[in-house]
């Protein structure tokens, strides 16, 4: 497998999961998942240990699922609480496999991996979704790609010049330099681009028209997480990529959660810390947001085909790649040292 086990991956939006099972595939793994009454949400192995029927197609009877195909009925810690024969003697040997779920910054994060090891601590540290003074809403798209295209897509944002050019793109992204580092697990490429022009985006957050200066600051945080740090800043404030807080600013926030090998759960949104009063607007830049990243999705799909049909070819890395290079190498790392210690 390409991906990293024993480690948090977004199964969810918070509002995806209600009182009625929903099936996702995790990593290769069938899930289920639902609320309880008290509003805890659950995640279940998508696969009743009777005859293997989607437990996600099954009757909800207070926080316990039936089987629809015989009626076994499980709790919410996956335990069998009563057999398909009423009169026969409850087992509770017969359970469903069942994941460690937290709720936080607006998602559902599944653990992926041994369970005993589940430590919430080890969240990635989505602020911006939950901090005073920030609002954060997006979307969710299914995409047939492996999830590591997404990753270089998003720490190269050179291609914003030709993909996104209606929007966010212009072409001082393909002159300013670039400024890549790995902290840790982290990898970091920063670009300032000093005295331009702002984008039709970023125009429209400042409110006029004038000379900014503009950011980007693309951070991959293990195990297949992007957050971006974007914004704009009228010239005469005098900020610098060092210390930028008091521009106009936003995180854009992409969860990429593996499928299978060749397709990928896309969680996106961004956190923006201007025009917070003003909902329409938080409405209205999610769908201009989800335009932009279907412009993606088009690409990368396509990219994957492309892989497909040439499996003589291998992908090549030029300087702008090299965000991409390094959060897979990160990536390549943890998951061997991970497989060493099961070992």
């Amino acid at each position: 497998m390409s991906w990293i086990t024993d480690a948090w991956y977004v199964a969810a939006w918070d509002g995806e999961v209600g009182r009625e099972p929903m099936a996702r595939t995790i990593c290769g793994k069938p899930v289920m998942l639902y609320r309880k009454l008290d509003g805890t949400p659950v995640a279940m192995r998508d696969a009743c240990p009777h005859r293997m029927l989607p437990l996600s197609m099954g009757i909800k009877e207070g926080d316990s699922i039936r089987c629809r195909y015989h009626g076994l009925k499980l709790g919410a810690d996956g335990c069998a609480e009563e057999m398909p024969l009423r009169t026969d003697p409850v087992n509770k040997g017969i359970c469903a496999e069942t994941f460690a779920v937290v709720e936080r910054h607006r998602f559902i994060w599944l653990w992926v991996g041994d369970k005993a090891k589940a430590d919430p601590n080890l969240i990635p540290d989505f602020w911006p979704c939950s901090a005073p003074g920030w609002v954060f809403d997006g979307g969710y798209d299914p995409v047939a790609c492996d999830y590591r295209l997404m990753i270089d897509n998003l720490m190269d944002l050179t291609h914003e010049t030709y993909v996104h050019s209606g929007s966010i793109g212009q072409i001082e992204l393909m002159e300013a330099p670039i400024e890549t580092r790995v902290e840790g697990d982290g990898v970091f490429v920063s670009r300032w681009m000093p005295g331009v022009e702002p984008p039709p985006f970023w125009r429209l957050a400042l409110g006029r028209d004038c000379k900014v200066d503009r950011w980007q600051v693309c951070q991959f945080v293990a195990p297949s997480n992007v957050m971006i740090d974007v914004g704009v800043a009228p010239v005469e404030m005098g900020l610098t990529l060092a210390d930028h807080d008091a521009g106009t600013r936003g995180f854009v926030i992409d969860a990429i959660t593996p499928e299978s090998e060749t397709s990928m759960h896309y969680f996106w949104g961004m956190a923006h810390n201007f025009l917070t009063d003003d909902p329409g607007f938080t409405v209205r830049f999610k769908t201009q947001q989800g335009g932009v990243f279907a412009q993606d999705l088009e690409v990368l799909e396509a990219q994957q085909r492309s892989i497909a049909a040439n499996p003589d070819i291998k992908l090549r890395g030029y300087n702008i790649d090299e965000g991409g290079v390094r959060a897979r190498r990160v990536i390549d790392r943890l998951r061997k040292a991970k497989e060493a210690m099961a070992a």
